[in-house]
């Protein structure tokens, strides 16, 4: 219970690693903020825990960053954590590229995010709190087909050292995850067919050392050990949790 009355907003928390790692803090102590577009989504996320509340915005909002930290003050009065995890997967080979697709990705992807980050950041300095933005292996590896998902992904990995640096006077600790590809509905929700959605797993295993893409619950636990009180001394990190595809 090392969360114990901290408070973590956690963005995505509606599937996947948002809604593993929204679970896993709760379970863990904290009260939770869970953030989304889908509100039946996060009510699924929230059942059974009553240290979940739920917020449905979204992020792309210009209100959204905000009303997302008030929120979270007018039920706790507090900020200790942001998880940076909501984002979008997709498929963009350059001879399809458009400026409104690449638009929209960076603005979920890299925007969004930092305006969030920025909207917290005096609660998070009030607490000596900590930042987890949610990378992908994708971050510091080509994707052919999906350059521009994984050059989302590379900001993020340095909008992570860069905060890690202007943001360490104050005593706030600011680190990435990166998984590895794992089980979420990131592909389904990219527009691809369920048939090519298989195929791209079934590859993706292929090539992993250990055989098998990643479970939501695997990622979220090492969110954890970067969020985790104890870890005051590691700042600046992009930590890759990936089934060692990284070594291949």
């Amino acid at each position: 219970m090392a969360f114990t009355d901290l408070v973590v907003i956690v963005t995505g928390a509606g599937s996947g690693i948002g809604r593993a790692t929204a679970i896993a803090f709760a379970q863990a102590g904290a009260y939770v903020l869970g953030v989304g577009r889908r509100k039946e989504a996060l009510e699924e996320t929230a059942q059974g825990h009553p240290n979940i509340e739920i917020l449905p915005i979204d992020l792309r909002d210009a209100h959204a960053p905000q009303t997302i930290v008030d929120t979270a003050l007018a039920r706790w009065k507090r900020v200790d954590v942001l998880i940076n995890n909501a984002g979008a997967t997709a498929m963009m080979p350059l001879a399809d590229v458009t400026a409104e697709r690449i638009g929209e990705l960076f603005g979920l992807n890299v925007a969004a995010p930092s305006l969030l980050a920025s909207a917290a950041l005096p609660h998070l300095r009030r607490t000596r709190g900590s930042i987890v933005n949610i990378s992908s292996t994708y971050g510091h590896r080509p994707l052919p087909g999906a350059a521009h998902y994984a050059a989302t992904k590379a900001a993020m990995e340095q909008l992570t050292r860069t905060w890690a640096l202007e943001l360490a006077s104050d005593g706030v600790r600011v680190n990435a995850l990166a998984p590895g590809p794992t089980e979420s509905e990131a592909l389904a929700a990219a527009g691809l067919a369920a048939d090519a959605v298989e195929q791209i797993k079934q590859d993706e295993a292929g090539r992993i050392p250990l055989s098998r893409r990643g479970e939501p619950h695997e990622v979220a636990t090492w969110i954890l050990h970067l969020a985790h009180p104890t870890s005051t001394w590691l700042t600046g990190q992009v930590l890759t949790v990936d089934g060692g595809l990284e070594l291949v």
